[in-house]
């Protein structure tokens, strides 16, 4: 196989007839993970995009990301690579939060752990402190009394980096932090459960506003259909 190819297998046995990928990484397919009969190549693919970066925009806002006392290794692996697809400029890392040369999060982050700049501290609330010294912006994702509706956060008025801060999974964010931040913003939930996965919420969260503030700041969608409907 080439760099970037993919290949898809089919058990050959009638009664399991698995199918499955394969990559360059792994090891010679002979045999079927499951009933171990023979197994033979249907398909492949290649990634055009494989190893290529995109031209960074220097004149838009820079976004950086605060992970304080995540517990999971795969959340933190997630997140960095959220990051890296979305143009973050540097990750964060305070509390217990492992650090991206962790074995799990070099796992999950798929090589995005490489790509970002990252920084550690062991307190997150006087490194927030510190972060605000240095004129950063301070956005914590909580879902709080008077939190701003994710999709109708409004792009501030100067344009300093936007620090966007998850805690942990059960405790949220450490309330220490939580007073130096200059807006909570909290997604907009319907289903009967009142939180998301930490790592899907901020994938959620960061995701919206890079975007968001690539508009005018005129311009202030109200909802997701609104978004995408949004000229550029």
């Amino acid at each position: 196989m080439t760099r970037g190819e993919y290949r898809f297998y089919e058990c050959e046995n009638p009664s399991c007839a698995l199918r499955f990928p394969g990559t360059e990484s792994m090891p010679r397919w002979n045999r079927c993970p499951l009933c171990r009969s023979k197994i033979h190549i249907v398909a492949s693919v290649q990634n055009p995009n494989e190893g290529k970066a995109l031209a960074a925009n220097v004149d838009r806002w820079q976004v950086d990301a605060l992970l304080d006392n995540i517990r999971s290794a795969w959340n933190v692996g997630s997140i960095i690579r959220t990051s890296d697809g979305i143009g973050l400029r540097k990750i964060y890392i305070c509390g217990f939060s492992p650090t991206p040369e962790h074995p799990k999060v070099k796992k999950t982050a798929l090589g995005a752990e490489t790509t970002i700049p990252w920084e550690q501290s062991n307190n997150g609330v006087s490194f927030t402190r510190e972060l605000k010294t240095r004129g950063n912006i301070l956005w914590a994702l909580e879902d709080l009394p008077g939190a701003t509706p994710l999709f109708q956060v409004e792009v501030p008025v100067q344009k300093a980096p936007i620090v966007l801060i998850v805690g942990n999974e059960l405790s949220g964010i450490d309330p220490g932090i939580i007073e130096f931040c200059d807006r909570v913003i909290s997604i907009p939930m319907i289903g009967t459960k009142r939180s998301y996965n930490v790592a899907i919420a901020f994938s959620i969260a960061a995701s919206f506003l890079v975007y968001r503030l690539g508009f005018s700041a005129t311009a202030t969608p109200t909802g997701p259909e609104e978004y995408f409907q949004a000229p550029y």
